[in-house]
C-alpha cells in the first residue's frame, strides 16, 4: 500500500524580521493543534539555510488536505512566510523501500 507524507517548507518573506512574540505564539498553538489532531510526523527549524525558516512533515489524506493545513499556518496567513508543499512517498521496510 502506498504511503504518502507531505513536506511543507516554510520560507521567510521580507517581513519575517518583524515577527512578533504573539505571532510566534500563534504559530506554536497551530503546531500543537496539528500534532494533537495527528497531522504532524515531524517539525523543526532550519539553521544555515537562508530564506527557509523550517519544515513540517504532515500526515494528511491527500495533497489537497495537506495544502489546506498549510494555508492555515499563522506565519503564512499573517504574511511572515510563504510555503512550498511537496508530496513524499514513504520508503520503509514494510514496502521493501519501494522496490
Amino acid at each position: 500500500m502506498e504511503q504518502w507524507l507531505y513536506a511543507m517548507f516554510i520560507e521567510k518573506t521580507k517581513t519575517y524580521n518583524r515577527l512578533t512574540k504573539a505571532a510566534v505564539e500563534r504559530h506554536v498553538a497551530n503546531l500543537k493543534e496539528l500534532d494533537e489532531r495527528g497531522h504532524i510526523e515531524l517539525a523543526g527549524v532550519f539553521k544555515g539555510y537562508p530564506g527557509v525558516a523550517g519544515m513540517y512533515i504532515l500526515r494528511a489524506g491527500s495533497y489537497e488536505e495537506a495544502e489546506e493545513l498549510c494555508k492555515q499556518e499563522p506565519l503564512v496567513l499573517e504574511g511572515f512566510a510563504t510555503y512550498k508543499l511537496k508530496a513524499l512517498q514513504v520508503a520503509n521496510k514494510e514496502n521493501h523501500y519501494l522496490l
